[in-house]
């Protein structure tokens, strides 16, 4: 009994040490020291729990409870106690924890969107200042744009309104840029629609007017009598049953080349296969800004690639010479650099196959074209296969016609006329006979010369040919399709040849 007294007695002195409330009671305690019998009175062994002990009600000690004491077998005081909850919250502090490492995961998968937003902002303003500038230029100059120019800079504006819309819907917080790129974007779309309607040159309402007046023809054709005159059935593709090139169409604006405006030299086409006529690459070869490397080709499968600048295979080379490059039978031939030479590239493998000297060919400048350098030689395709434009020093710089064979480069046979070479601005074959043009304005060439390998006969025409710019750098014939491509200042224009139907 005395051992639970002083157990009990003990027990205040820890309480208060670990309360800091209470003053230590009881210095020192061993089994041979004992209280006032009248406090052992109160002890009654056995007793665990809603004890009181203390002086007095209201004392720090009656918010102790449930509190055990006994006596070992070695003689110790054993206590224990159930503190009320006065000490440092730990269970809370975890779960702050806990909500805290959750709340840092929610920001970070927050912050992780808006950096992506901002990356997209970025894109998008770039692409922004990109359709700026083209709005601009289409603005101040005077070329004639397409319908699909316009429809290209609608789809892109739509894109970017569609982004602006998803980032305003994310985006929480100050959403100013955001705001602002939306004005912007607006602004976009009405000028675009502005220009559309303007339509400086009209080249829209001519189409427009063209096809009412095509609607209108069939249905004359088709109230007339039965006394019809019989005309001659239509060429057939890549036939030379005709009497020659008599007029050709206004120009179609297909698009500026591939590498921008400062490219304004350069040549394109469609290659030209007579195993497979319908089909064939389109290619884009803008020499480089000196007017006389060529580096750089890009290579389209369908025209709507083209027009899209998609699905493009761009392809480089270091020894190409001058814009008269022309493409036969999937081959690009093109003039060796700072040579007389001609060199065969398959375009399957960009790799140069096969490379040929031009016997006696002037090069370098020495008998360019008008207003065009660094194209001596000049390579064409028609429906008999693969030609060169050139002149000697023994022909006075008069034009000389040589026929190629595609697979070696070597001269099969060579015509001489007496063209002045650099008096010309350009030239094409179709079916054997050298067409040459000359520059009348900065609006009108004029095909003025041809040459008849067929019979050896030459004379003088005076077909007017429109353009879009100054300069023309390089025609190119495609036989099945009986279109020039021709390359002005950097714009990819098409004409249509229009042919005698009688047979010379």
């Amino acid at each position: 009994m005395t051992s639970g007294l002083l157990c009990l007695l003990a027990l205040p002195f820890l309480l208060g040490q670990a309360t800091g409330d209470l003053e230590p009671l009881i210095a020192s305690t061993t089994s041979s020291s004992f209280p006032d019998p009248v406090l052992s009175s109160s002890f009654i062994p056995g007793s665990s729990s809603n004890n009181s002990f203390g002086p007095s009600p209201g004392s720090v000690t009656q918010s102790l409870s449930n509190f055990t004491g006994f006596e070992d077998d070695h003689g110790t005081c054993q206590c224990s106690v159930i503190l009320p909850d006065t000490t440092f919250p730990v269970q809370r502090v975890e779960h702050l924890e806990v909500t805290a490492h959750i709340l840092s995961q929610k920001f970070e998968k927050e912050l992780s969107k808006v950096r992506e937003y901002v990356q997209l902002i970025s894109v998008y303003e770039k692409k922004l200042f990109n359709l700026t500038v083209r709005v601009e230029i289409m603005e101040k100059d005077t070329i004639s744009y397409t319908e699909l120019d316009f429809e290209l800079i609608k789809i892109e504006v739509k894109e970017m309104e569609k982004l602006v819309t998803q980032l305003k819907g994310s985006v929480v917080g100050s959403t100013t840029i955001v705001d602002q790129l939306e004005v912007e974007i607006r602004n976009m779309t009405l000028l675009v629609e502005k220009l559309e309607t303007l339509d400086k040159n009209n080249v829209l309402a001519i189409r427009r007017e063209i096809l009412a007046l095509k609607t209108r023809l069939k249905e004359c054709e088709a109230s007339k009598g039965e006394n019809v005159p019989v005309t001659p059935p239509p060429l057939a593709p890549g036939s030379c049953g005709h009497g020659g090139v008599v007029n050709i169409s206004k120009p179609a604006v297909v698009q500026l080349n591939w590498r921008g405006f400062g490219y304004k030299y350069g040549a394109w086409g469609r290659d030209y296969s007579p195993q497979h006529p319908e089909g064939g690459l389109y290619w884009v070869a803008p020499l480089n800004t000196d007017g006389r490397t060529l580096e750089y080709y890009r290579l389209h499968s369908t025209l709507d690639d083209l027009l899209l600048y998609i699905n493009a295979r761009d392809h480089r080379i270091t020894y190409g010479q001058g814009g008269g490059t022309a493409v036969y039978n999937n081959y690009m031939y093109v003039n060796w650099y700072n040579t007389g030479s001609i060199t065969k590239i398959n375009l399957s493998n960009n790799r140069a196959e096969v490379t040929q000297t031009l016997p006696n060919a002037a090069y370098n400048n020495r008998f360019s074209y008008a207003n065009v350098d660094w194209q001596d030689i000049d390579l064409a395709v028609d429906e008999n296969g693969l030609w060169v434009i050139y002149s000697t020093e023994a022909s006075t710089g008069n034009m000389v016609i040589s026929k190629l064979n595609d697979t070696t480069l070597v001269v099969l046979n060579t015509w001489y006329t007496k063209q002045y070479k650099p008096s010309v601005s350009n030239a094409f074959m179709v079916c054997g006979v050298l067409y040459a043009t000359r520059t009348l304005n900065t609006k009108e060439e004029e095909i003025f010369y041809y040459y008849d390998t067929n019979s050896g006969k030459e004379g003088r025409l005076d077909i007017t040919m429109h353009k879009m710019q100054e300069r023309v750098q390089s025609i190119n014939y495609h036989p099945f399709e009986r279109k020039l491509f021709v390359y002005n200042d950097g714009y990819l224009l098409n004409y249509d040849l229009i042919f005698n139907r009688e047979p010379k």
